[in-house]
């Protein structure tokens, strides 16, 4: 037998999403087909990639197991000098922050770090709209005649050559603090402090999956450790920093950031502070979610972020960084219902622009990169749009909005092994943008009017390699095989200690059945909502979304009473009901007669 064949799991070779099922790691590595109950988060560490020696580190990740010496990035002394001369002369200083969940949490960290140092310290958050990502000279020499000539720039400033070039012949000072993948040479600031500097040494390079909130909190942790040398604190507390890891799990998560290595680290420890609501404008948000329980990093990826986001999308740009630094219950109440609302806005436009990019698709059914353009389209939807097509299509999606000028704003996203950042640097190098960027997984750009079909020859054919890789030979992983009684709040509780789960780091999929369908239908935007039985008399529920007119959800509504299915998802505790219950989120099934 193939070693191929011995990894199938349930000897499916071809599901009705026409993939086989494998198990994410061979049965022999597993110390046994599937999971073993009595060891489960052993295992799920084991077929993530942790080495057996590692495993006990990786169980319960601490700060102190993973955090690096900040000063092993390049130019973090130099930053954390500076700020500590700010901080010892009581110098106003500004952060400018992207207009993104990344953006608002460096900021507010940052802020809030300072503040507690009684730094006059202030945010500046860009309107996407009129101006647009990243810093621009105007903006940091109007900050500079405000009075605050130290701008410390946080997710954004990477590629602000001309901007930070401005500001120094204008006597402000710029520290960069930022992730985003870098050219060969970088701004004329004060310092750049980015794991992804192609300067970076390889042990800090190491750390470029990094969201700008992680390099943040790195900056504080330097910060403190000068004025500690300094002798800043004989004669006053110093700020406790790991209180902000909160903003620093949500940023992460948000970001999609892979949860690996310190990354899981601090989001790990980050919802331990979020569950103690220290942040009063965070437990608004959480009220205004109706998020009664502790949070998870789901939760943080599902319902914060993208109500943070939806004041620099659809709103006003700086909500989020208010919210995060607010000390007012009251203004945190309002902001709260005020993103809420915002969101739901957000969601009405972003729907309409998708059914006209998803349309506009078709004309490159057989590109690798798919990219569309249209007239009208909000630029604050973009992304998610981006996202939403690259779910859809299994493939690279940039999505791009026509400006009257015909000047386009466009937001891609990319899948696993294709790196999106580097071909949109390249591009701008080439001179087919006037501005773009971002990292592997997402980017932005700025193409001039006439330059859209080179962009797209220029991006499918440096990519078209990177993709047919990354989609040959696709097959759905899977963790364990549960009977239909498994499928509990209890197996749901079992693999939260292996956790948090999110890019880089699955949430484990299961398999179940034989099943029939005894329930099915339509909710909510083309979910397929399932009620289904098993052979040892169990029920659940199961949900596939955004399905309805793919050819999982047309089976799965046509196969009521009729023929038995492998099922194969993710379960996810239901605490809607009476009692707790938990339902499937389903990825794919297939036939089992």
């Amino acid at each position: 037998m193939s070693e191929t064949a011995s990894r199938l799991a349930l000897g499916i070779d071809r599901s009705i999403l026409g993939q086989p099922w494998q198990w994410r790691r061979a049965s022999a590595d597993m110390g046994g087909e599937g999971l073993a109950p009595d060891d489960l988060v052993t295992q799920l560490l084991l077929a993530r990639g942790v080495a057996r020696a590692d495993v006990e580190r990786q169980r319960l990740p601490t700060l102190r197991s993973f955090m690096p010496d900040p000063s092993l990035f390049r130019d973090m002394e130099a930053a954390a000098a500076r700020l500590a001369d700010a901080v010892e002369g009581r110098e106003a200083v500004t952060i400018f922050g992207d207009y993104d969940v990344d953006g608002a949490t460096s900021a507010a960290l940052l802020v809030r770090l300072l503040r507690a140092l009684d730094v006059p310290v202030g945010a500046y958050i860009p309107d996407r709209l009129m101006e647009g990502y990243g810093p621009s000279g105007a903006a940091l020499v109007r900050i500079g005649e405000a009075g605050s000539r130290l701008v410390v720039t946080v997710d954004c400033g990477a590629q602000a050559f001309d901007a930070i070039a401005e500001a120094k012949a204008a006597g402000v000072e710029v520290i960069v603090v930022d992730h985003h993948q870098c050219a060969t040479s970088l701004p004329d600031a004060f310092a750049v402090v980015n794991p992804n500097r192609l300067d970076e040494a390889e042990e800090a390079a190491a750390h470029g999956n990094l969201a700008a909130v992680g390099v943040a909190f790195l900056l504080g942790a330097a910060l403190l450790r000068t004025l500690r040398a300094r002798g800043f604190f004989g004669q006053r507390p110093e700020p406790a920093l790991i209180e902000l890891l909160d903003l620093v799990a949500l940023g992460t998560v948000a970001d999609v950031a892979r949860l690996t290595g310190f990354n899981r680290a601090l989001v790990a420890q980050g919802l331990k502070v979020m569950a103690r609501r220290g942040n009063i404008g965070l437990a608004a948000l959480m009220d205004a979610a109706r998020l009664t329980k502790p949070p998870s990093a789901s939760d943080m990826g599902f319902a914060l972020g993208p109500r943070i986001n939806a004041g620099g999308r659809v709103g006003k740009s700086d909500l989020g960084v208010r919210l995060l630094t607010t000390t007012d219950p009251n203004e945190a109440a309002e902001i709260a219902q005020e993103l809420n609302r915002l969101n739901e806005e957000r969601r009405a436009i972003e729907a309409a622009v998708l059914d006209e990019a998803i349309a506009a698709s078709a004309a490159c059914a057989n590109a690798p990169v798919a990219i569309v353009a249209g007239a009208g389209w909000h630029p604050g939807v973009i992304g998610i749009v981006a996202g939403r097509m690259k779910e859809k299509l299994h493939r690279p999606a940039i999505v791009i909005a026509l400006c009257e000028d015909g000047i386009g704003k466009g937001s891609g996203r990319s899948i696993s092994g294709v790196d999106l950042g580097a071909a949109i640097l390249a591009a701008k190098e080439t001179g087919l943008l006037v501005a773009g960027g971002g990292h592997a997984m997402a980017a932005g750009l700025t193409v001039a009017p006439g330059k859209l079909d080179a962009l797209g020859a220029f991006l499918n054919e440096r990519l078209a390699a990177d993709v047919e890789r990354a989609s040959g030979g696709k097959s759905l992983l899977i963790d364990a095989m549960l009977a239909p009684r498994g499928i509990s709040p209890l197996w749901c509780d079992a693999i939260e200690s292996a956790g948090p789960y999110g890019a880089g780091w699955p949430a484990p999929r299961v398999a179940t059945g034989p099943v029939r369908i005894v329930e099915s239908g339509i909710v909510g935007t083309d979910h397929v909502r399932l009620i289904v039985s098993g052979d040892d008399g169990a029920r659940f529920k199961a949900i596939a979304f955004r399905s309805a007119d793919t050819e999982l959800g047309q089976a799965l509504l046509h196969a009521r009473g009729g023929r038995k299915l492998w099922l194969a998802g993710r379960a996810k505790r239901d605490d809607w009901g009476s009692r707790p219950a938990a339902e499937l989120h389903l990825e794919d099934a297939a036939w089992a007669d």
